[in-house]
C-alpha cells in the first residue's frame, strides 16, 4: 500500500469544521460536538498547558483515490466477516470498547496481519462530553493500557462514542497519547444505504465512513461492505490504510 502525501498540519486541516452529525458509528443519534478552543481538526496549543491538541477529522485532505472503512466494535457478531477482511486483505480501522469487544479479542487480533487496525473507542462506551476530566482520562487511558498489553498496539486514534466530544475529551486524549480524534462524513447504515453527515451525496477521496455494525444478521454486515466495496470501485476509489494518512 503506498503510502499517502497527506499528513495533518495545522494549515491544512483548519477547514474541517465538522457540522451537527445526524447518525453515530455506533446506531444512536448524535448531538453536534462540542465547541472548543481550536477549530476541528487543527492541532492546536491548549492554552492553559501548552500541549499539542489532537485533530479532529472526518475526511482526510488527500488527491489520492482513496476513502477509509471504520467499524465501531460489534464486527465480530457477523463470522463471515472476518472472513471478507482476510480474502481481500482489507485495511479497516476497528475502534474497540473493552466491555464490547473484549470477549471477541481473539478474533480481531487474528485480523490484524490481513490489514485491520485497532484503535481506542473507550473502556465502557461511555459518553463522554461533560464528564470530568479525570473519568475521561480513564475511559481512553484505560482502553489504551488495555490493547497495549492485549495487542502490543499503542493507539493513536481514537473515536469518541456516539461522536460527542468536548475539549476535555481532547485534553484528555492528548494526554493518553492521542493524535486523531476520528469521526466521519458518510455512514453505512443498517439497511446498506450510505448517508453523509455533509456536502453533496457522494464518496470523496479522504472520506472517512463509519460502517454501522450494530445490526448485522448471519451475513447483514458482510454483505453491505461487499456492496460499499463495489460502489467504491464504480466510483473510481479504492480502500486505504488510515493509518498511512493520519
Amino acid at each position: 500500500m503506498r503510502r499517502g502525501r497527506f499528513r495533518p498540519a495545522g494549515a491544512a486541516l483548519a477547514a474541517l469544521v465538522l457540522p451537527l452529525l445526524p447518525l453515530t458509528a455506533c446506531g444512536r443519534p448524535a448531538a453536534a460536538p462540542a465547541t472548543h478552543a481550536a477549530a476541528a481538526g487543527d492541532p492546536a496549543q491548549d492554552a492553559d498547558r501548552g500541549r499539542r491538541m489532537p485533530s479532529v477529522v472526518d475526511h482526510v485532505r488527500t488527491d489520492d483515490p482513496v476513502v477509509f472503512l471504520t467499524y465501531d466494535d460489534s464486527a465480530e457478531r457477523d463470522p463471515a466477516f472476518a472472513g471478507l477482511v482476510r480474502e481481500r486483505r482489507l485495511p479497516v480501522t476497528l475502534f474497540l470498547t473493552d466491555t464490547v469487544a473484549g470477549p471477541a479479542y481473539g478474533d480481531f487480533a487474528r485480523l490484524r496481519p490481513f490489514g485491520a487496525s485497532l484503535q481506542n473507542h473507550t473502556l465502557d462506551h461511555r459518553s463522554l462530553r461533560g464528564l470530568p476530566y479525570a473519568g475521561q482520562r480513564a475511559e481512553i487511558c484505560g482502553q489504551q493500557t488495555k490493547l497495549r498489553s492485549r495487542f502490543g498496539v499503542r493507539a493513536h486514534l481514537f473515536r469518541p462514542p456516539h461522536g460527542t466530544y468536548d475539549t476535555t475529551t481532547l485534553r484528555a486524549a492528548a494526554d493518553c497519547g492521542i493524535t486523531a480524534l476520528v469521526l466521519w462524513r458518510a455512514t453505512l447504515d443498517a439497511g446498506g444505504a450510505l448517508t453523509y453527515t455533509r456536502g453533496d451525496h457522494r464518496l470523496h477521496p479522504g472520506d472517512i465512513v463509519a460502517v454501522d455494525p450494530d445490526h448485522p444478521t448471519a451475513t447483514n454486515l458482510t454483505a453491505r461492505t461487499e456492496r460499499l466495496l463495489e460502489t467504491i470501485e464504480e466510483q473510481g476509489l479504492r480502500v486505504g490504510t488510515l493509518e498511512d494518512y493520519l
